[in-house]
C-alpha cells in the first residue's frame, strides 16, 4: 500500500473508491467494471497532471518519501557481486555510508552511498543517512583504494546532511567533509554521482564532487533544507515552500545553473510507486556515463573535474 503525500490526497481519495469498488464486485452481485475504469482512468489522468506540475516544495517531499528506495534497494538491483568494506580504520564504522567493491553491468567499480534505513531499526542504525566523521573518513579510504587499483568510482546520494551532533564536531566533522571532498576532486580515476533522494549540503557534496553529476527527476539538492533556510529568514519553518521555491533546489534548477549534468525521468508519480523502475533506468545513465569516461587518462579526468567546478562559480 503507497503512503500519500498530502498533496496527492485527491489521487488517494479516488484510489480508494476503486479499492470499494472492487470489493463490492467481488461479491458478483453487481457489475460495474466500467465504472471502475472510469475511475481508474481518471485516477491516473490526475496523477500525471499532479506530477507534471509539483513545486518544489512538493518535490522535496517526494524526494523524502519513505518508501523511495534506498542504497541496499539500489545494490540489489544495480550492482552484482557486491562486497561490504567497512571502517575507517581509526575509530568506527559509520553505517550512514556504506560502500564497497562491485560490478555493474560487468564492469568492476567501488559502490559508495548513504543509506538512511526503511523501518525504525535501520533508520537509528543508519542514523537516517546523516554521516559522522568516520563515515566520512570511510568514504575517504574506499575512494583512495579504487584510485590505487584503478577502479571507477560510483556514489549514491540521499541525506538531509551530516550529522549535526556535538560528538561529531568533536570528532572533526568539518574536516572530514572537506578531505572526503578534497579526495573526490583528487581521484585519477572516474567518478559519477547520482543524487538519488535528498542532497543536503556538505554531507552530500563530499561524495558527489564527481566527473558527471546526474540527478533523479524528483530528488532534490541544496545548501541547506527549506525548513532550515525559512527558520533564518522568516523565522519560522511554516515558510519552507516559500524558501525551496527561491533556493531552487530541483533537477531542472540545478541543471540550468551547471551544478548537475543530467536528470534521470523517473517513473510516473516517483521513484517509489515503480523502483524497479527507477532503478534500471539509473543503471542505464551510469552505464552510459562510465562509458563516456572510459579511456581518459588521469590528467585528463582531473582537469574535466577542476574545470567542471571552476565553472560553477
Amino acid at each position: 500500500m503507497i503512503t500519500f503525500l498530502d498533496f496527492e490526497k485527491p489521487i488517494a481519495e479516488l484510489e480508494a473508491r476503486v479499492a470499494e469498488l472492487r470489493e463490492t464486485a467481488s461479491s458478483g452481485a453487481i457489475d460495474i467494471d466500467q465504472e471502475i475504469e472510469r475511475l481508474e482512468a481518471k485516477s491516473a489522468r490526475l496523477l500525471k497532471d499532479t506530477y507534471a506540475r509539483l513545486t518544489p516544495w512538493q518535490k522535496a517531499q517526494v524526494a523524502r518519501h519513505p518508501e523511495r528506495p534506498h542504497f541496499k534497494d539500489y545494490v540489489a538491483g544495480l550492482a552484482e557481486d557486491f562486497l561490504p568494506l567497512a571502517g575507517d580504520r581509526a575509530f568506527a564504522d559509520d553505517q550512514a555510508i556504506v560502500g564497497g567493491l562491485a560490478r555493474i553491468d560487468g564492469r568492476r567499480v567501488m559502490l559508495i552511498g548513504h543509506e538512511k534505513g526503511s523501518d525504525t531499526a535501520s533508520r537509528l542504525r543508519h542514523n537516517f543517512g546523516m554521516a559522522k566523521p568516520e563515515g566520512y573518513r570511510k568514504a575517504i579510504r574506499l575512494m583512495q583504494l579504487a584510485d590505487r587499483f584503478g577502479l571507477p568510482v560510483v556514489t549514491l546520494v540521499d541525506t538531509p546532511g551530516a550529522f549535526p551532533g556535538v560528538q561529531a564536531e568533536e570528532r572533526g566533522q568539518a574536516e572530514a567533509i572537506a578531505r572526503a571532498t578534497e579526495q573526490c576532486l583528487a581521484l585519477g580515476v572516474p567518478m559519477v554521482a547520482t543524487i538519488v533522494g535528498e542532497g543536503g549540503s556538505g554531507g552530500a557534496v563530499a561524495i558527489a564532487s564527481a566527473n558527471r553529476v546526474l540527478m533523479f527527476e524528483h530528488a532534490i539538492y541544496s545548501v541547506i533544507s527549506p525548513e532550515g533556510c525559512a527558520s533564518i529568514l522568516w523565522r519560522t519553518a511554516d515558510k519552507a515552500a516559500d524558501a525551496a521555491e527561491a533556493m531552487r533546489i530541483t533537477a531542472a534548477d540545478l541543471k540550468g545553473l551547471g551544478v548537475i549534468d543530467e536528470i534521470i525521468p523517473e517513473p510516473l508519480g516517483g521513484a517509489h510507486r515503480d523502483p524497479a523502475g527507477a532503478i534500471a533506468r539509473l543503471k542505464e545513465k551510469v552505464v552510459a556515463e562510465l562509458d563516456g569516461l572510459s579511456g581518459r587518462s588521469r590528467e585528463e579526468l582531473l582537469h574535466q573535474r577542476r574545470e567542471k567546478f571552476l565553472a560553477i562559480g
